[in-house]
């Protein structure tokens, strides 16, 4: 072996590069210090350890090869509590706004942010703004306090009201201005992260001492950079009760498909989870690897090959899998929803209606049973399970620090299993698609023995 490999002082350990956060002190002058009110709290008891210092990071790469590694480490503040806040309790007008689809957790993280800004820091005006963000200009807001949202947390949905679109960037932050907030918490998806980007600039162009932090949600964990978002561990406990319907009723029937369509538009995380948590799935398609039917390596060659072995078959379909299979008119190619993503054909239907076509096809006369779920709006709409709603709490409680500490622009996630703040910019422009080179598609793979389909 070679000395230098075996010795780890041969090698120099990589420098690090802190991703800073804006703080309202560089375009506010004179801006207030004010000691953290959590010190009279008579449950923390703080001590000098207890609150967060500017020099407290955390590495966004935690494993890496010493003998390649040049690059600088990403590293980020540490989410948490400020011995100094920049902000009077007293005259904070804090707005929450919930924008795009359902996702298990909302009203856990409305709630947690109303209480812990009520209870730990005596704020008094809070607010929740309906619709999304056209909410700003075009709807009445809702006060908020401990009392009105104490069972918000066992609901599903969102109590303030969602909606996608409706993006006016001068009405927003006129409105904002209008109703004298100074204080706006963004939960939604990556859409609404990119919006949060839009309204921080403007701000900070007509330097407002306003805070806008976000707070990433999305079902399908497609935003990158955070562990996982919140109401993705939930998505996936109600989509494996759908996976093992499908499985009884496969395995019921002489020849039984049991087809279940999972949401992913762009990722394929809760169709993965569910394959490698469930164990009787025989085949996982999730966008980041295409497939075909016919021929040899196919879809429809595996199948057979399935059924001849075990007499039924578990698919789990993630719904932006197979959108290059499926034909689309000239208008469907150019259709856009309201947040201008492309419109998405519904993969479920197609792939039930090609397999049925494909047995009547080919095997004629014999017996075959398929059985089609979609649980798609029930796993959106469930209250979140235990793991996310404490999630959803330290998210809400990150965000309230950092933002009562004077902070903008960022987002709070969980990095490596603790919570740091991230700019908003990159947040917005990270992707976390499946990787289908690394352990756990193998792993899938092995699970399922479905083909490689290249």
């Amino acid at each position: 072996m070679d000395s230098d490999s075996s010795n780890p002082a041969a090698f120099s350990l990589p420098s690090i590069s802190l991703q800073t956060i804006s703080h309202l002190s560089e375009s506010i002058p004179n801006l207030l210090q004010l000691p953290n009110p959590i010190d009279k709290s008579p449950y923390y008891h703080p001590n000098p350890a207890f609150y967060i210092s500017s020099s407290d990071v955390l590495l966004r790469q935690i494993l890496f090869d010493l003998s390649t590694s040049s690059s600088p480490l990403l590293a980020y503040h540490r989410a948490g509590p400020r011995s100094q806040i920049r902000f009077d309790p007293a005259t904070v007008r804090a707005a929450i706004v919930t924008c795009g689809g359902l996702c298990p957790g909302l009203n856990t993280v409305i709630r947690e942010l109303v209480v812990a800004l009520w209870d730990l820091y005596g704020v008094r005006q809070i607010f929740g703004v309906q619709a999304g963000f056209r909410g700003f200009y075009s709807c009445e807001t809702v006060e908020l306090n401990p009392r009105i949202v104490h069972d918000w947390h066992l609901r599903g949905g969102t109590s303030l009201a969602t909606s996608r679109g409706g993006f006016d960037l001068d009405k927003i932050v006129g409105g904002i201005e209008e109703k004298g907030f100074n204080q706006v918490y963004c939960i939604g998806g990556d859409g609404t992260m990119r919006a949060a980007v839009k309204i921080f600039n403007e701000i900070q162009h007509r330097k407002l001492k306003i805070s806008i932090t976000g707070i990433p949600k999305t079902v399908d964990n497609d935003i990158g950079i955070i562990d996982r978002s919140f109401g993705f561990q939930t998505a996936v406990e109600i989509a494996l009760q759908a996976v093992h319907a499908a499985h009884v009723e496969a395995e019921s029937a002489v020849n039984g498909v049991g087809l279940v369509k999972l949401m992913g538009r762009n990722t394929g995380h809760i169709a993965l989870h569910a394959t490698l948590s469930s164990r009787v799935v025989d085949c996982c398609l999730i966008p980041e690897n295409d497939f075909y039917l016919e021929g040899e390596g196919g879809l429809f060659e595996f199948l057979h090959q399935r059924l001849k072995k075990n007499g039924h078959v578990v698919i789990v379909v993630a719904e932006g899998a197979g959108q290059n299979l499926i034909p689309r008119t000239e208008s469907q190619k150019a259709e856009q929803d309201e947040s201008g993503n492309q419109v998405f054909l519904d993969v479920g239907p197609w792939l039930k209606s090609e397999l049925n076509k494909w047995w009547k096809r080919d095997h004629d006369g014999e017996l075959f049973t398929l059985k089609y779920i979609d649980p798609t709006y029930m796993i959106r709409a469930v209250p979140a399970n235990a793991t996310d709603n404490l999630y959803c709490t330290l998210l809400a409680h990150s965000s309230i620090h950092g933002v009562m500490a004077g902070y903008t622009g960022f987002v709070s996630g969980q990095i490596n299993g603790n919570y740091a703040y991230i700019p908003v910019e990159e947040v917005a422009s990270a992707k976390n698609p499946v990787d289908t080179k690394d352990h756990r598609w193998a792993w899938v793979r092995s699970v399922t023995n479905q083909p490689d389909f290249n």
